[in-house]
């Protein structure tokens, strides 16, 4: 059994990255994690800088996103079977490779449909890097109190990584040049990668199934279902809400800021998170999950009173403070369900589905201000919204069953 940390003391953070290994392998996935929160928004910012057009923009973003939202789950598979080490190297060569390309391509000003396979090499090859940490958190601790802590600090960075990465994102593209943000996110994927990846004292073990539990895939495993449609739907309010501000600020003569009111939403998420994550609860899981996304139709509808920049960067801080925690307690309720050979597997599916979600987001609210304007894509992102919502609420007997049954 791997080495445990010494009992928390004031501040339960500081206790498990005190675990051999931690702080090193946490944050080097943080640095690896970084160009999640910029391609996206930097594909929409290259491609509309450089061909004037949102439609076309949100078409590119989505194509990568969903190239990425359903091959992570193969690479994360491979990874159970075959080791992070063995599987990720490649996978980091052939991302740089898709990025590289599609920033060529746009740069050269090829036709759409050049920049699609590029925009798949790019998503389609990306580990999900929150997921390997999170795997390595679990194989580290034995403690289910210290593994709240740790999946609570590995939200609380994912949503820091979503304040630092739009902000640079949108500074590059639109003060430097279009491209200038995936051209950093290539080069931080890459550092950041083999940092993560050279640490092999912390890499989990391939574990091995029994033969009778190897046919059935993790996304089959009961409550996944709902988990990752309910994720799917977060995702596209993340995805569409990108989108529908840059055109909002955009309106406003003041596109820049987009990504500053996009990082306040990420700090409204990350602030909860960290809050979350410091104490220990005796509800059931299930319970404060569906707290947590009933939350979002609510909070997201306070974007009807927006009229401005600054109050709607308030509106989306308050919406944040329900994303963190939600997360947080979707990744407990997850790791329960599956055994330990199909657990960063199963972790990916999180990612990936809100990975899908966004994507989906991305095209709808592409289109929909294309025609109509960014008053139309955040009606999306309202409509994604109370979707989660409903469908959390219509499926809260089945997550209740799933956790009582644990």
């Amino acid at each position: 059994m791997p080495e445990t940390a010494a009992p928390p003391r004031s501040n339960p953070y500081a206790a498990v990255l005190r675990t051999p290994g931690a702080l090193r392998f946490s944050a080097a996935g943080s640095l690896a994690r970084l160009p999640m929160s910029m391609v996206g928004i930097g594909a929409v910012l290259m491609v509309q800088g450089l061909y004037d057009s949102y439609a076309m923009a949100g078409r590119v973003a989505a194509v990568l996103g969903l190239a990425q939202a359903f091959i992570a789950p193969q690479i994360a598979r491979w990874v159970d079977r075959r080791g992070q080490r063995t599987v990720l190297l490649p996978a980091l060569a052939v991302s740089a490779v898709g990025l590289g390309g599609l920033v060529t391509a746009a740069v050269l000003g090829a036709p759409e449909w050049v920049l699609w396979p590029f925009a798949v090499l790019a998503g389609g090859s990306q580990g999900s890097y929150g997921s390997m940490v999170r795997a390595r958190w679990n194989h580290a601790l034995d403690d289910p109190r210290r593994l709240h802590t740790a999946y609570s600090l590995e939200s609380s960075i994912d949503e820091l990584v979503y304040i630092v990465g739009p902000v640079l994102a949108t500074v590059l593209a639109t003060a430097v040049a279009p491209p200038s943000a995936l051209v950093l996110a290539l080069a931080v994927a890459v550092v950041g990668g083999l940092l993560f990846l050279v640490q092999r004292a912390t890499e989990p073990p391939v574990v091995v199934p029994d033969a009778e539990v190897r046919s059935r895939p993790v996304v089959l495993t009961p409550g996944m279902p709902v988990m990752v449609l309910v994720f799917v739907a977060m995702g596209m309010i993340f995805g569409s809400m990108e989108v529908a501000t840059v055109a909002f600020a955009e309106e406003l003569g003041n596109k820049g800021m987009a990504g500053v009111v996009l990082a306040i939403f990420a700090l409204g998420s990350m602030l909860a998170g960290l809050t979350y994550g410091a104490r220990h609860f005796t509800s059931p899981a299930a319970r404060r999950f569906v707290i947590g996304m009933a939350a979002l139709g609510p909070g997201m509808s306070l974007y009807f009173l927006a009229s401005s920049l600054w109050t709607l960067a308030v509106v989306l801080f308050v919406a944040g403070l329900a994303a963190a925690p939600t997360i947080i307690t979707g990744n407990g309720l997850v790791q329960d369900m599956v055994g330990k050979h199909q657990l960063t597997e199963a972790l990916t599916w999180v990612g990936t589905s809100i990975g899908i979600g966004a994507s989906l987001g991305a095209w709808l609210a592409g289109a929909r201000v294309e025609a109509a304007g960014a008053d139309a894509g955040f009606l999306v992102t309202v409509g994604a919204a109370w979707f989660a919502t409903l469908l959390t609420l219509a499926a809260s007997r089945t997550l209740r069953r799933q956790s009582a049954g644990r």
